[in-house]
């Protein structure tokens, strides 16, 4: 019984917040007679969810699997470039200012010029979801692959290892967690990237993802679905997320299971 307790403990906490803010929600709806347009109850919302869950899982699909590829291609891309800001200090210091460019700039400002590169597909989609969420993979790498203890170092300089021989067996490794930290602040970036691209993209009514849905909600004025397709993108957001975890959990228990630092039992 306490360890099953102990198991549950966790989930406890955020459950009991929901229902409390759920509560307070529909009493604050109902005391004050909000309309509807406003704010709906949640039992509205709950409602809406259950009658476009059709709906709503079909653009859930379409904007997980543009989510997913941006999350992919950051992985990939973002880390192919800390690797070369890794082995040139001189190439670090003249793109890493390009790279916080990234970051900084206000994505709804560059989307429309992305669609007339791009055009109205899923491209456009998957290259927006990329340039939000590539920024933590290529900051968290580089500085995992840096940040390499000092006697490793000097111990691979004694045995004369060649600069691709300390890549590949002491900084990659030495990354490898720095790379799942950074996905899983992507993950989330990438799903934010995907919806807000879908937002442009979705005008042309050939895209149907979970940014469409919420813009044409918001445009009939369904407060109630407009608020359960952003409950999607919560779930979304989460689900993508747990994959993440679950997949970095996989290679780092493999990872010291292999290099021998797994505690022993």
């Amino acid at each position: 019984m306490n360890s099953w307790i102990r198991r549950c403990s966790p989930y406890i906490a955020p459950l009991g917040l929901f229902l409390f803010f759920g509560i307070a929600w529909h009493w604050v709806v109902q005391w004050f007679d909000i309309p509807k347009i406003i704010l709906p109850s949640p039992l509205s919302v709950l409602n809406a969810l259950w009658v476009e869950r059709s709906i709503l899982l079909r653009a859930s699909w379409v904007t997980l699997q543009a989510a997913w590829a941006g999350l992919l291609c950051s992985a990939v891309l973002g880390s192919l470039i800390a690797v070369l800001f890794s082995q040139s200090t001189a190439m670090r210091i003249a793109l890493y200012p390009y790279v916080i460019f990234l970051q900084t700039v206000p994505i709804v400002a560059i989307a429309p010029l992305l669609i007339i590169w791009s055009g109205y597909n899923f491209r456009t989609i998957v290259l927006v979801a990329v340039i939000i969420s590539i920024f933590p993979v290529i900051s968290n790498v580089t500085s995992g692959l840096l940040s390499v203890n000092e006697n490793l170092r000097d111990l691979f300089r004694m045995q004369s290892a060649t600069r691709w021989q300390m890549l590949t067996k002491l900084r990659i490794p030495a990354a490898v967690s720095q790379l799942i930290l950074g996905l899983r602040i992507s993950s989330g970036l990438s799903v934010i990237g995907a919806i807000v691209a879908e937002f442009f993209v979705g005008n042309s009514g050939e895209y149907d993802g979970l940014g469409t849905i919420m813009t044409a909600r918001q445009a009939q004025l369904k407060t109630a679905e407009l608020m359960a397709a952003l409950m999607a993108c919560t779930a979304l957001g989460i689900l993508l997320f747990s994959l993440v975890n679950l997949v970095g959990a996989t290679v780092l228990r493999r990872w010291t299971r292999t290099t021998g630092f797994e505690s022993e039992k």
